[in-house]
């Protein structure tokens, strides 16, 4: 019995990634039954990450993945609690399985992955422990002529994917690589929204009411000063205003007109930005767990 159960232990253990303990207490409750004995490490996984719900995914892994055809490209965000766990290849293949689920099943939002991937991060959990979040994809598409480009940094901290007018593999390349570094807000100038642009000259406005140099100005002055000064702002943010990563000589928007082609689209995730991340005291999280 010893050694079958050893041996059963072996099989459950490779069957979900779950500990030595783990494993025989979930044979010893079901019977030495394995599918039993599975079943049983997922409810207890998913109830360990029940109690982790207030826990703060911000690690992770992005990930942009090419469709056999190549006419498709997925950009994902999965969410992690521990960049420990980020760098294993478990969770390395979990962020694949997900990006190829959304080519392979023509998903378009987060909640139908969910949906369709419950038992995929059941298994996760289980394995590895932690709270996991699908937190956001976008797919792009090209049509025939355009170009697809992508560039994945740091190892997956930072992924970067953009449609291009005209098929150019090395601009495509070299703009993904810029885009990674220079983090744009804006395609162009005409992209950004007309209360943004108002919202800047608000905020310069009141600056220049505080500014000696110019409470003097004539109105129509004061008002180009402070168009540029809203230019200015936004050209750092915008991708056609900035100076090229490759040639700092020319910005973006020159090379592009030099290449005759057009950025149509551009999608660059980094890893936990906007999540705000919970810093814990110490001494009370040993208290509450007193408690």
């Amino acid at each position: 019995m010893a050694d079958s159960l050893i041996d059963l232990i072996k099989v459950l253990r490779d069957r979900t990634g779950a500990g030595l303990m783990d494993c025989k207490a979930a044979l010893l409750n079901n019977d030495c039954d394995l599918d039993k004995a599975g079943d049983w490490l997922r409810e207890k996984g998913l109830a360990k990450a029940a109690k982790k719900a207030s826990r703060i995914a911000a690690e992770g892994l992005s990930l942009v993945k090419t469709c056999k055809c190549g006419s498709r490209v997925v950009v994902i965000e999965v969410n992690c609690e521990t960049d420990f766990v980020a760098k294993g290849d478990a969770f390395k293949e979990l962020v694949e399985a997900l990006a190829q689920k959304v080519l392979d099943e023509n998903l378009s939002t987060v909640e139908e992955l969910k949906n369709s991937s419950e038992s995929l991060i059941a298994d996760a959990t289980v394995k590895m422990g932690e709270k996991f979040d699908i937190r956001r994809f976008i797919v792009l598409k090209k049509e025939e002529g355009q170009g697809l480009a992508s560039y994945i940094h740091m190892g997956g901290k930072i992924s970067v994917a953009l449609l291009l007018e005209k098929e150019d593999a090395e601009l495509g390349k070299q703009l993904a690589m810029h885009i990674a570094a220079n983090n744009p807000s804006y395609a162009y100038e005409s992209d950004i929204p007309a209360d943004v642009l108002s919202h800047e000259k608000e905020v310069q406005l009141a600056a220049a009411k505080n500014d000696p140099k110019l409470q003097n100005k004539p109105a129509d002055v004061l008002d180009k000063i402070l168009d540029g000064k809203v230019k200015k702002t936004f050209a750092e943010m915008t991708l056609e205003d900035q100076a090229f990563l490759m040639d700092d000589s020319q910005t973006v928007g020159q090379i592009l007109k030099n290449k005759g082609n057009k950025l149509l689209r551009f999608v660059r995730y980094q890893v936990g930005e906007g999540i705000e991340k919970r810093q814990d005291d110490f001494a009370s999280e040993v208290m509450s767990q007193i408690k």
